[in-house]
């Protein structure tokens, strides 16, 4: 019999791209979103994509008893990959409540129906956020994590504790939390990427929407940071590595190889890139010129961000492979068929 995986968030990002790879290896997948920063014609793409359509279920788990409903209805879960959450460092500045409402009461309303209906695996997508501002560079899960810089990734870092708690209270609870550096590219069929609404908040699809015309320009927040050219350095991860990982991890959960019941694991690739060696690059890659100005610091970024992900190659035999190149190609792409389809 296939697994049977329950995928919240099933349609952003993150999640539309590990929602192909878990149909493209086997899994039986049931997507649980609320459509406030997605769109269910993903679907569509992820069936035209795989040959496959996952079942759907409209649902906001900041409401228990729609969320207990459904999993009472639709039962035999092996595993839940958790991804809805919101997830702007700078909107969770302007409005820290909406985060933690959404974020956490979210999540436990999840791990209560799970609890519930015994579905004792659970892969929580978080943050290297959760390190706050490293004291050591590259990151590893050894550095501790501390107080964030935003809402946004407190959220994340309370989340883990919640999950780590419950994880230490019930010995047939497990969950892997995988923390991800700077996810961006898109699937290489051009038919799912990251498509926010209003302004975005993450640097790739601003680049390719200011490339596309869709912004007048692109907004560089501050140069005035201590790294190498002034502006913030990030791991840009391409999403279908991440996705992998996701696929990995949900093996070693389902095989019961975790040595513990609650594992932390960096998702990276160990190279940071500035801000304005991303925008070269795109130009080179791209042959597009792009327009952007130098503004002030946003609240609740840090200076530097880079991963140590060997714990991840060596527990899950996983290893991001693909280049900023190529992360970079597969945006802009994306970007063009979806301008097209719009």
């Amino acid at each position: 019999m296939k697994n049977k995986i329950l995928v919240t968030g099933g349609c952003g990002y993150i999640g539309s791209h590990t929602v192909v790879q878990l149909i493209e290896n086997n899994f039986e997948v049931t997507i649980l979103d609320n459509l406030s920063n997605s769109q269910e014609n993903v679907i569509d793409s992820i069936k035209e994509i795989t040959g496959r359509k996952p079942y759907f279920l409209k649902c906001d788990l900041k409401n228990l008893k729609h969320l207990e409903n459904i999993l009472k209805y639709h039962k035999g879960f092996d595993a839940i990959i958790h991804f809805a959450a919101h997830k702007a460092v700078g909107e969770s500045v302007q409005n820290p409540l909406m985060y933690y409402q959404n974020n956490l009461t979210g999540l436990i309303n999840l791990l209560a129906s799970a609890k519930k209906y015994k579905i004792d695996n659970l892969i929580f997508s978080s943050s290297a956020t959760v390190y706050g501002k490293p004291k050591s560079l590259p990151i590893s899960e050894k550095n501790k994590t501390q107080r964030p810089s935003s809402p946004y990734g407190n959220s994340k870092k309370v989340a883990e504790e919640i999950i780590e708690d419950l994880a230490a209270a019930s010995k047939d609870f497990s969950a892997i939390s995988l923390r991800y550096f700077n996810p961006i590219g898109a699937h290489k069929s051009g038919l799912i990427g990251e498509l926010p609404t209003g302004i975005p908040n993450n640097l790739m699809p601003y680049i390719t929407q200011t490339a596309i015309g869709l912004r007048e320009k692109l907004m560089v927040y501050g140069n005035d940071y201590p790294t190498k050219d002034g502006t913030p350095i990030r791991d840009y991860i391409h999403v279908e590595d991440l996705a992998d990982a996701h696929v990995k991890a949900l093996s070693r959960l389902l095989n019961k190889n975790q040595e513990s019941n609650f594992e932390v694991m960096n998702l990276g690739t160990g190279n940071g890139f500035s801000v304005l060696e991303v925008i070269k690059t795109f130009e080179e890659v791209t042959q597009q010129k792009l327009n952007y100005e130098i503004t002030q610091r946003r609240a609740g970024d840090v200076p530097e961000l880079y991963a140590d992900a060997k714990l991840a190659e060596e527990k899950l035999n996983w290893k991001a492979d693909r280049t900023l190149d190529e992360m970079i190609k597969s945006s802009w792409v994306w970007e063009q068929k979806a301008r097209k389809q719009s």
